[in-house]
């Protein structure tokens, strides 16, 4: 059986589980000695006649399993597959993806760029014989991976991207757009996408006006809109090898997704906008749904292969068992030897 996991950068997590099983065990031998230190062997089950050894090792065991499966439900794994049938459309996209630091902000987890590039893999999945392209933009917009239908250079180009790949800070959604129009390779008016995955900010590079002039070009311009727009949410970095959090002026800024501004560009670009917010986005289903069948002429569809997610399959477990454990008492079942010891003491 083929498995797969979608985002294997969380296996760093496992390093908390390591640290923590240590700790859980470590704690529980130090109780022991702790015990023979202050107590005779004969007095130290009248002292623990409250709680169960056993009970308290299956306990451990618990937490460390628990821990455990919420890490391989980070994992997102996938196996067993599923058949598609998707429309090949013929069409050229463009995914213009902002690698700012905001784009680093938590209030989706892992953060807003791996989301983003999670986005990006699903619509890749659906595409059929779309050719692709990415461009990233922050400070300056660059092209990453040219026009192609080689997918899995566009992914291994995803997974190498962030913050520290662009050579100036900010964020200029605009270029990025400008740099897309420029990028397609042919005089053909139709069948073009460009899709913008961002959460918003801009310094001033004039995006509506560029998704304008990429409208007059024929080419369609949407905008995925990632973050929250209520409280946002804090830029994390480093400071002096700690971790910390961007400050201005002394106060911590915090990131907001800017929904207005990138429906004003959507708009303007003859595309729509996609709020994703703090949501599970399935961009691969709108993407073949609306925005290729908006853009693209069709030809003969084609069924796809996709890996199905069952990362539910260790979430709920560890939940339920979790749930379960709160419940269990430390407690020894034989009441009776617990009430001889607080007789005989």
């Amino acid at each position: 059986m083929d498995i797969q996991f979608n985002n294997p950068n969380n296996t760093v997590y496992f390093w908390a589980v390591a640290v923590l099983a240590s700790l859980l065990i470590l704690g529980y031998l130090g109780r022991f000695k702790v015990l023979n230190r202050i107590a005779t062997k004969r007095l130290i089950p009248r002292l623990t006649c409250a709680s169960s050894n056993g009970r308290r090792r299956f306990r451990i065991a618990i937490l460390i399993g628990v821990a455990t499966l919420a890490c391989l439900s980070l994992l997102d794994p996938r196996w067993g597959t599923k058949y598609k049938e998707v429309e090949q459309q013929g069409i050229d996209t463009f995914f213009v993806l902002d690698v700012s630091r905001s784009m680093l902000a938590q209030d989706i987890r892992p953060n807003r760029l791996d989301r983003a590039k999670t986005a990006i893999g699903d619509v890749l999945d659906v595409m059929g014989s779309d050719r692709a392209g990415l461009v990233t933009v922050a400070g300056d917009a660059a092209l990453s991976v040219p026009l192609t239908l080689d997918y899995a250079s566009l992914r291994l180009s995803l997974d190498d991207i962030s913050p520290r790949s662009v050579l100036r800070g900010g964020t200029k959604i605009g270029d990025g757009i400008r740099l897309a129009q420029k990028s397609f390779t042919d005089e053909v008016q139709e069948y073009k996408t460009i899709i913008v995955l961002t959460d918003g900010e801009d310094m001033g590079s004039f995006p509506i006006e560029a998704a304008q002039d990429a409208s007059n070009a024929g080419i369609s311009v949407y905008t995925v809109g990632i973050g929250d727009a209520t409280t946002g949410a804090r830029i994390p970095t480093t400071l002096y090898g700690q971790p910390s959090f961007i400050t201005f002026e002394g106060e911590e800024v915090w990131s907001l997704m800017n929904p207005e501004e990138l429906e004003r560009v959507a708009r303007a670009g003859g595309g729509a906008f996609v709020p994703a917010g703090t949501a599970n986005l399935d961009l691969g289903s709108i993407y073949a749904q609306r925005i290729a069948s908006d853009a693209g002429k069709s030809f003969d569809s084609v069924k796809l292969e996709q890996f199905i997610p069952r990362f539910q399959w260790f979430a709920i477990p560890a939940l339920l068992i979790i749930l379960g454990d709160s419940w269990m008492s430390l407690r020894p079942k034989n009441k009776r030897s617990a009430r001889t010891y607080e007789v005989i003491s």
